[in-house]
Parts: C-alpha cells; structure tokens; sequence
C-alpha cells in the first residue's frame, strides 16, 4: 500500500472509529439514562401512593376510633362525615348485620386497609374497621369508616405523584381495568404490560411507556398499575445512523485530498525532522516554490525559529501558572469571605497589567462607593482625610470612579496629580471598570426586596442602591499609574473587565448566601418570621424576661372561618387575605414586638415588656384594624371581592401562665380556643395558669398580679403607664408597653413547617 493509501486508513479509523464509537455510546446512553430516570420516577411515585392510602388508612382509622369511642355513634358518625374525614360510616353488630350507616354510602365490597392479598372483585372503596367491645372485652361489633374509590380518588392519586395511576378490577386474569387516567390508545399496552410484571419491577411497552405494579400490600390494599411516558427523543437511532453516514462520506474525502497534500513535502520534511528532534532547532528547509510546498516549508522554518522562544516562554509560564493555582486555592477556600476574595482579585488585577495601586469599591445604600479593598494608596489620598474616616468615598456621578459608577461606562486616562478629583487618590494614569449582578438584576445592597419588614439592628434592613447608580451596578474597579510611566491600554481594559466580573460575582455569590439565610427563618408570602424562627426567639426573650424580671405576653391569633375564603373564592383570594393580614398586624405593632405565621391562618406575636393589659390593648387594636377595614380580593374568574374578616385572639403572659416558652404558647392556644367559643372576633387571656414542674427556679425581680386579673411587669404595685420599673435595667432594643400608644414596625419572614389546622 502507498504513503498515501495508509495515510487515508488510518485518517479513517482515527475518524470514524471514535465517531461509531460516540453513536453507540449516546444511544445506549440515552436509553439507560431515560431507564433510569423512568425506574427512579416510578419508584418515587410508587413511594408516594403508598405513603398517601397509608395517610388514609390512618385517617379513616382515627375516624372509626372517634365514633366507636362516643356512645352517640349516629351523632359522631355525621361529624365524621360533614368534616371531611371520611365519606361514610357503617356500624354493625357481632353477627356482621348493619345496624347504622350514613347516607349516601358507598356501596359494597370496600376494602379494608389492613388486607395484604389481591381483592377477587372491584373495589367501591376504601375503609378501616375498628372492634367495639364492652368493659368486659365482649365484642359489641364493629365502626368501619369509608373512602370511595373512584375516578377522583385515582385523578388525584395521579396528581400527587406525577405520573398515570390505573387502578385493577381485583386479581382477576387477565386483568381488567377499574379506574384509570392512562390516555385511550396506550391504555391496552400498560395493561398487558402490567401482566407481566413480576412484583414491583419495572417493564417497557412497545408504545415506549414504563410501568410499575404497586400493591396490594399491608398498608396499601389497592392493585394499582404506575406508569410514565419513555423521555427518549424520537428518531434518535435514525439520526445517529446518517450522522455516522455522512460523517464516513466527509472522512473519506478529507482523507484523500490531505494524504494528497500531504505526501509531498513529507520526504524533505522527514530529514529535516529528524534533525530538529535531535535537537536542532537551527535546522531550515529550503524554499524552491510559492505553492503548498514552499508555504508548508516557510511553516516549518518559522516554527523552527519560534520553538526556542515558546520554550523560554513555557518555562515562565509555568512558574506564573504555579503562582496562578496558589491565587486560585486561596480564592475557593474563601468562598464566603468577600474582603478575603476582593484582597485577591485586586492583587491579581495589579500584577496583570503591572499598575502601582488600585482599589474596589462598593456601591453603599447611600449612593455612595466606599473602598472594601485597597493596595497601595498609602500617600496617595488626600491630605485632610480627618483620622479614622474611610481610606476612600466617592458618591456616584462625581470624579473619575464616580462618573463610572454612574454611566455603566469604563475610563482610563492620564491626569494630572494637581487636578485630582476631590477625595480620589492623586495619580498620573488610571482605569476604572465598573461591574454589575450577573444577569443585569438591579443592585440591592441589603440583599432583599424593598418590602420585607425587618428588626432593628438586622444586616438586611439596610435600603436600596441609590437611583443614581445604574441598574445592577455593584461597584468599580480601578488601578492606578502603570508601571513605566506609560497609560493603560486598550489590553489592560480588557483584562480589567474580567477581573471585574470576577469581583461581580463574588459579591452576587456572598450576597445571595446571605438571602438564602435570610429565607430560611421567613415566610415568602406574609413577610413574617415562621416557625423556626418563632422556637428561636421564644427562647432568646423568655430568658431576657428572666434575666431582668419582666413579663413577654405571646398573642395565639386564628383568622375566623378561613377556610370559607379559601373554599368559597379560591387558594390565591385565600393568600391575599393572609398577606393584608400579615400587612396590617405589622402596622399595629412595636419595632420591638415579633410577628410570625406559625402555619396556615395561625399566627403568633410576641410583646416584649408587656403585661395582659397592654397585650389586651393589643389585641383589641390589631381586632378592630382587621374588621374595621374589608380586605379586596379577586374571586373566581378574577371577579372582585370585598370581605369582612375577622381573627380571633389568644394572650397569655410569661411568667404568669408558664414556666417556659412552651407553656406559655400553649397557654396562649389556649385562650384563642376560649375566644373561638366566645363567638369569634374577640380576645380573651387564659384563665388559669398552667401547673409547672416541682422545682425552683430564681428570679432577679418577682411578678405577680394585682387584684384585678391582669398581671403587670416587676415586683409590687405596677408604675403609671408608661414609665420604667425604678431600679430594674432596660434589655437591649426592649421598650416597656403598658399605654401602648401608636403602632411601629413588624416583622419578617420565611418558610415554616406544615401545621394542620384544627377546625377554627
């Protein structure tokens, strides 16, 4: 075979071997990846439906139990029943006959929730049995508490999980179907499918769907049949197969026309070569002609001549590349520390484009770039800086980095020392680079929207950027006097900007880890704190309570028939009440008080050096700001709506009424559950303290409650309202509440754990 026949092979195989190879690996990829995610999606699905018939089971359990606990069965069992908690109920006697069940029952055979074995028929419904017995453990008969299962019950099955839930006719063979939400043409192929399926392993139909048994098992009687669509593209085997085609065809001429090319100059390369690889970097080729040849030859002349520079050149850019990973561990060890990461950014800036000084600096919420990071500006500043102040302020629009600030725009330039900008340093040359948030978002320096409430003395009350400042402008880079005298260049721009978006996500990086801590103790739709956070600051201000003898009154607030809204207009009507809501308590409260929503329409606020009275004070203001006012909603179809809500209001005080932050909480509940019976739209405080452990427990400053039922702060007779307890220390950031005159601002918020709420 000639030189340019095996150049032609092997530039084939080189080619078209990882080129097979590749079509073969993305298509059994692609079907085991789309095998798995499939497997994975039914297991999770399957996971689900068990854990949903188990939730139930349990339901329909706890059901039974209450009517089979009350001698008023007929009584219970409509309550059950008008609640929700279960469709129907049937009572029968030792002998199995009926003796009581409520109307419109489901009708025969309901499957019990404890069977494991497959049912021999259809399934109406599902139910659980509790025995009734007398005090002698004779069997009275039994309460069974039922669920139709039906085309609902399998559609939100489906919806739960995500995927297509059919549910069998019993253990028939072959199987029939019940109830399903698999679409009419694949509805046969998952069937027969699921005949095969050998437990709960997972099979392929030939329409491209995946399916799964579930059950019957203890704890999930239903013969159930899971499915999900294949995610693989389709034609992908077609594609892959002309891809491979013409990528042969390519090849093959390609390979021809190089080998041609190429098998020319390769006889008086090759000495010439073997010369160089001895060593020989002086070698040269002659060049006899202007076509490819003598271009190919020119080629490896300059490369010849070039070597020996790129070898000096390799050897310094491996000690600047060993210097480089130094820079870039110290940069991922610090991912959080935004002074240490700007310290190296700004070094590695300077040593890049060779400048004596420079300094980041961010943009503050008063409109103002303050330097974070500096390197060399010792001298350089003002003279009259007066001592302690910032090394360097600058407000957005004046001088060289303000301007930058300002207009989005980066500068470089030389100036004068003697016309230096107010308050910049003096310099002969400069660059300024301004960088943003990735993505363009506007700049908020506190991290959080504008509307979130928050304490006093909280990192993320800090206000927005100043408008001066363009839109998701975070600060300025900038260098100064470049080495040699000489001016920045158009090169050193360049590398700026990416130093520059370096610093951009940094800060956006640090300020975003900041937000998310911020949201793990608040609430996104009411802005108030949630329920973690509630178990923190109960704790932090019953000790403050203790430590200097005052009382915290804790109000247990329900919205009165909420579930109306919901049920009445709809979840988004329902959402916009409990953010008016949240809007409106914030409003009545002191910057000291906390505010929380502890699940659902429950809330919770705390009142820091406040006794019953002025917690009742309290309750009667946030009473009368949420019905004097009708809250506008959107109804359905987006229909305005005016409704009158109401909230119901529990108080109870520490230490008065607990020990602890717990007993004081529930104290709290407590009394909202007397107001509830009151009639709703009151308050009420707890009428008796709860009975706390035997043990003692000192206390700097006793209290206790005078005659009239309504404890007030400190030992003896209480001050007027409004004054201080004489000889009693004032906690930090605490104000004492008696008169409670005028409202302040709120609190916020974050995601809480699910409560379920208890029929208010």
């Amino acid at each position: 075979m000639t030189l340019r026949g095996r150049l032609t092979a092997a530039f084939l195989a080189v080619v078209l071997g990882p080129v097979l190879l590749g079509a073969f690996f993305v298509a059994s990829t692609v079907a085991a990846v789309d095998r798995s995610r499939s497997t994975e999606r039914l297991a999770v699905a399957a996971a689900t439906v068990r854990t949903a018939v188990d939730a139930l089971c349990q339901q329909l359990r706890a059901a039974a139990d209450a009517v089979a606990l009350t001698p008023d069965r007929a009584g219970a069992a409509g309550q059950v029943v008008s609640r929700g908690l279960a469709a129907a109920v049937r009572v029968t006697d030792p002998a199995g006959r009926l003796t009581y069940a409520t109307p419109g029952s489901p009708p025969a055979p309901w499957r019990d929730c404890a069977a494991a074995t497959p049912a021999f028929g259809p399934v109406s419904a599902l139910a659980a049995r509790v025995d009734l017995r007398d005090p002698a453990g004779a069997g009275l008969g039994a309460v069974a508490a039922a669920q139709p299962v039906d085309p609902a019950f399998v559609a939100r099955l489906a919806a739960v999980t995500g995927v297509a839930v059919t549910l069998l006719d019993g253990a028939a063979v072959p199987a029939r179907v019940a109830h399903t939400t698999e679409a009419t043409g694949v509805r046969d192929a998952v069937l027969a499918a699921a005949g095969t399926v050998d437990g709960e392993s997972v099979t392929e139909t030939a329409e491209g769907r995946y399916v799964r048994r579930v059950g019957p098992t203890s704890g999930q009687p239903l013969p159930l049949v899971l499915s999900v669509p294949s995610d693989q593209p389709p034609g992908l085997r077609a594609a892959l197969v002309g891809a491979v085609l013409l990528a042969a065809l390519l090849a093959v001429a390609v390979a021809w026309r190089l080998a041609r090319v190429t098998t020319r100059p390769l006889v008086e390369l090759a000495g010439a070569v073997d010369r160089v690889a001895g060593g020989d970097l002086g070698t040269r080729v002659p060049v006899r002609s202007r076509d490819e040849i003598g271009r190919l030859a020119g080629a490896f002349n300059r490369m010849t001549r070039e070597t020996g520079s790129y070898v000096a050149a390799l050897t310094s850019s491996r000690d600047q590349l060993r210097g480089h990973l130094a820079v870039l561990g110290d940069t991922l060890a610090s991912t959080h520390d935004l002074q240490r990461i700007l310290r190296v950014i700004l070094h590695s800036a300077i040593a890049a484009t060779g400048a004596r000084a420079g300094a980041v600096l961010l943009l503050d919420a008063g409109g103002v770039l303050v330097a974070q990071c500096t390197e060399g500006l010792d001298g350089r500043l003002p003279a009259d800086d007066p001592p302690g102040s910032a090394p360097l302020r600058v407000p957005v629009g004046t001088g060289v980095v303000g301007t930058v600030a300002a207009t989005g725009e980066p500068r470089r330039g030389r100036i004068e020392p003697s016309e230096a900008p107010a308050g910049e340093p003096r310099c002969q040359t400069y660059v300024a680079v301004p960088f943003a948030a990735p993505g363009g978002a506007p700049a908020d320096p506190a991290g959080r929207g504008a509307e979130s409430a928050t304490r006093p003395g909280d990192p993320a009350a800090r206000a927005g950027a100043d408008p001066a400042a363009p839109a998701g402008a975070l600060g300025v880079l900038a260098l100064y006097d470049r080495l040699g005298a000489e001016e920045f260049d158009d090169d050193d721009l360049s590398t700026l900007r990416t130093f520059a978006g370096h610093a951009a996500v940094a800060v956006d990086n640090v300020r975003v880890h900041e937000e998310a801590q911020r949201l793990s103790l608040t609430d996104p739709l009411t802005g108030l704190w949630n329920y973690r956070y509630l178990r923190e600051s109960m704790r932090r201000e019953v000790e403050r309570a203790n430590r200097f003898g005052r009382m915290l009154s804790v109000l247990a607030l329900d919205l009165d028939r909420f579930k109306q809204v919901n049920d009445t207009y709809g979840h988004p009507a329902g959402d916009a009440v409990l953010a008016e809501f949240a809007r409106r308590v914030r409003g009545e409260i002191r910057e000291v008080d906390l505010a929380f929503r502890q699940g659902g329409e429950e809330f919770v606020v705390l009142l820091p050096e406040t006794d019953a009275r002025g917690a009742a004070i309290v309750a009667d203001r946030l009473g009368a700001a949420i019905r004097d006012t009708p809250i506008a909603v959107h109804g359905h179809g987006g229909t305005p709506v005016t409704l009158r809500v109401t909230v119901s209001i529990g108080i109870a005080v520490y230490p008065d009424h607990g020990t602890t932050g717990q007993q004081v909480l529930d104290a709290a509940d407590d009394a909202l559950y007397t107001a509830k019976d009151a009639g709703r739209d009151t308050w009420r405080v707890v009428s008796a303290r709860r009975t706390p452990p035997v043990r003692e427990i000192p206390v700097p400053a006793a209290a206790v409650s005078p005659a009239d039922g309504f404890p007030r702060a400190g030992a003896g007779p209480a001050p007027p309202a409004g004054e201080p307890v004489p000889g009693e220390p004032e906690p930090c950031g605490a104000t004492p509440d008696t008169g409670r005159t005028g409202p302040a601002g709120g609190a916020s918020s974050g995601p809480h754990p699910p409560r379920q709420t208890r029929g208010r």
